[in-house]
């Protein structure tokens, strides 16, 4: 069926609007297919509505190809499920919760494993209903403390979950598998470019855990990878530990002489100055960098905790929030180090430190920080040092987490080379849930055997509005979008240009004519238009496919233009019909 740009509700803009920060988000709004109504929030108009259903139709091809069959769910749900499962307050202020009239609480889904769960429970009772795998296509809500970047961080945007639902590990690994594969026909029939990546679970919990991202310079997602193969974003990066060493024969612990050092780089430039070796200069790489971190708990306490790395290392917040999860991170304020006068600004040391201490302060240590490794580190004393003090006998720790910034060059954990630092932008996350929410809401299921099992599930999700603005980001040019075939929404845009009236009956007669070969064509018949403006607009909208009626109409003679190559060829209109009948990739 055609559509007539005369009668489209759309008003396409020559200025970009002031809050884009990205390119999709500024061509989508020029070109009328979202309109904002809110910090990250958007109404879609008749055109991004198309290309959002062409997104959602080859990701429904491909979930019912792999098994999973559709339902949905309300975005409006009760508070209990989520109390069940400890989401309710894990979430933090990133879930949206209201009241009704009658004081009960509810959010706005995040996500839907608990309505997923509890729907499963309710229906099913035997292994023999398993396995099964669900999906939908559902709008979801996060409070966003920043909304931006127009689609690629809201505040509402469209999802695909699917859940599947198994009564065994090794069903859950076919049924991870299958989605696994079903994503990668998806990205590859959408044309996009993706790594896959070792993640962290997250809020989401479970244990294997992979994200699909497109590299992209504007991308929130950093990972690395290695020319051998090694994928993995930067939070579930686990670097090479060196080797113990035996703790016999280490030389003792001895302070050094008191000086004003109180940052890493002073401290190695007076150890070059007072203590030179013969193994070569000190570097930063010799000390001990301890850093004091608050942890807001979701008791409402606060606790201080102490992360031990190698000088040359920088804390990275991110890794930090994720071994301390669901525990908000924070680097410790001068009140902390008032009240704890144990913590020597500049000069700190882990032999004060750790659970059985007696500050009760707790002390982890980067994987680089070993048992027998030695270190030059703070003595607790204002303007002294220590050296060689040796994990494991001068010092212990509560635990190894991973918390230092991941570096290029670092060695890949698999052993495949030196890792590169690159950035994308998160399109698909698949998960093994394993049992944790199943267990949290009581889905079992009698076994073979009359006994009743815990339900091993999995789950996968993918960022329908965000592929839209992935999509943009990566197809434009400077005058506006160019749309991949299979996700344009139209076909064919035909513009006719001029005021003699046989361009219109051409351009007429063109649109029959693809609707009759199940074209979808958008038709350009404003009759009081500058082709300059249809042009612009034809640009701006980014359909692939352009046929330009204008003064060579009368000779039966049209233009095709080709908006990814910009190749314009002139064609008669019997030749022009039979080029654009081909059918739309998807």
């Amino acid at each position: 069926m055609s559509t007539r740009l005369s009668q489209l509700f759309v008003r396409t803009l020559r200025e970009d609007p002031s809050d884009a920060e990205v390119t999709s988000h500024r061509l989508l709004v020029r070109a009328g297919y979202i309109r904002r109504q809110a910090p990250g929030v958007f109404a879609w108009l008749p055109l991004g509505l198309r290309v959002k259903a062409r997104i959602e139709a080859v990701i429904r091809d491909e979930m019912q190809a792999a098994g999973a069959q559709e339902v949905h769910f309300p975005a409006l749900l009760p508070r209990e499920p989520y109390e069940a499962t400890g989401r309710w307050t894990e979430y933090g202020d990133g879930m949206f919760r209201l009241k009704d009239r009658k004081d009960a609480d509810y959010l706005l889904a995040p996500t839907h494993e608990e309505a997923f769960t509890l729907l499963v429970k309710d229906l099913y009772s035997s292994y023999k209903d398993l396995p099964l795998t669900l999906f939908q296509i559902q709008d979801k809500y996060r409070d966003e403390a920043r909304p931006r970047a127009g689609l690629l961080r809201g505040r509402e945007f469209t999802m695909k979950d699917a859940y599947s639902f198994d009564a065994s590990d090794a069903g859950l690994d076919e049924s991870y598998q299958k989605q696994r594969d079903a994503y990668e026909r998806i990205f590859t029939r959408l044309g996009l470019e993706y790594v896959i990546v070792k993640a962290d679970a997250g809020a989401m919990g479970g244990s294997r855990s992979e994200e699909f991202l497109p590299p992209t310079v504007i991308g929130e997602a950093p990972f690395v990878r290695s020319a051998g193969g090694y994928p993995a974003n930067v939070e579930a990066f686990t670097p090479i530990a060196p080797d113990t060493a035996p703790l016999e024969g280490l030389a003792p612990a001895r302070r050094l002489a008191p000086a004003d050092t109180p940052t890493i780089d002073s401290l190695v430039a007076q150890l070059n100055a007072d203590e030179a070796r013969d193994s070569g200069p000190w570097t930063a790489a010799d000390t001990l960098k301890n850093v004091v971190v608050a942890l807001s708990h979701l008791d409402g306490s606060r606790e201080l905790v102490v992360v031990g790395l190698p000088g040359d290392r920088e804390v990275d917040m991110k890794r930090l929030e994720v071994a301390f999860a669901p525990a908000e991170v924070e680097a410790a304020g001068d009140a902390d180090f008032v009240k704890n006068p144990v913590l020597v600004r500049g000069y700190l040391g882990p032999q004060v430190l750790g659970g059985e201490s007696d500050s009760g302060i707790r002390y982890f240590v980067d994987p680089r920080v070993v048992e027998g490794s030695a270190w030059v580190t703070g003595a607790n004393e204002k303007g002294v040092h220590v050296a060689d003090l040796v994990m494991g006998r001068d010092f212990t720790a509560d635990g190894t987490i991973e918390a230092a910034q991941v570096r290029e060059g670092d060695p890949a954990p698999d052993g495949s080379g030196p890792i590169e630092t690159a950035r994308g932008m998160e399109i698909g996350h698949v998960f093994q849930l394993g049992r944790k929410y199943a267990e949290a809401l009581g889905l079992k299921v009698l076994d073979e055997n009359g006994k009743q099992v815990t339900v091993t599930m999995g789950s996968y999700g993918i960022g329908v509005t965000r592929i839209l603005a992935v999509i943009a980001e990566a197809n434009n040019d400077a005058k506006g979008l160019i749309w991949p075939a299979n996700v344009a929404p139209f076909d064919v845009h035909v513009v006719a240009t001029g005021k003699d009236p046989v361009v219109y009956e051409v351009a007429e007669k063109l649109t029959a004519e693809r609707e009759a070969h199940r074209l979808a064509v958008l038709s350009d018949d404003r009759p009081k238009v500058s082709p300059g403006v249809k042009f612009g607009d034809a640009e701006l909208l980014g359909v692939p496919q352009i046929v330009v009626v204008g003064r060579s109409a009368g000779e039966g003679v049209v233009e095709l233009w080709d908006r990814r190559t910009g190749e314009r060829t002139p064609v008669p209109v019997a030749e022009a019909v039979a080029t654009l009948t081909a059918p739309r990739a998807s």
